[in-house]
């Protein structure tokens, strides 16, 4: 019997994700709110709202899209592994980013490139050469 009230396919799909990030159900802290805003006497009545956090992490998820609270459980574990993948990977891009940045101010430059820089560098040297003062000789 589904946890969340979706296919089983998705279920299994959520809980493959978690193993592979290695985060269990039990990290979980969930506690359910009344919902907010439109929707009428379901909404006002019920406590349909999600409101998860992954204890080591210490990120947290507030989930209310749908009306019922078994779709909202699920749309709320999403959305919070989707964050802590964010955060585990994102460190890695960065890293990878600036890496990429020295290999590409190690790199040496091609000889047509190197004589431009060099040319560039002589023409900005006479035009300051030329803005220096003028001295009377007498």
């Amino acid at each position: 019997m589904p946890l969340f009230g979706i296919s089983p396919e998705k279920e299994a799909q959520l809980m493959k994700r978690m193993r592979l990030l290695g985060i269990k159900e039990e990290e979980f802290d969930e506690s359910f709110i009344r919902a907010g805003g439109p929707g009428g006497q379901k909404i006002n009545k019920t406590s349909s709202c999600v409101v998860l956090r992954h204890e080591p992490t210490g990120i947290m998820v507030k989930c209310q899209e749908a009306r019922s609270q078994s779709l909202n459980r699920f749309i709320a574990r999403r959305r919070l592994l989707d964050l802590i993948e964010k955060k585990q990977k994102g460190f890695v891009e960065e890293e990878k980013k600036r890496i990429e940045k020295i290999r590409r101010q190690k790199r040496r430059r091609s000889r047509r490139a190197k004589e431009k820089m060099l040319k560039d560098k002589r023409r900005r040297a006479e035009k300051k050469q030329r803005r220096a003062a003028v001295t009377r000789e007498e």
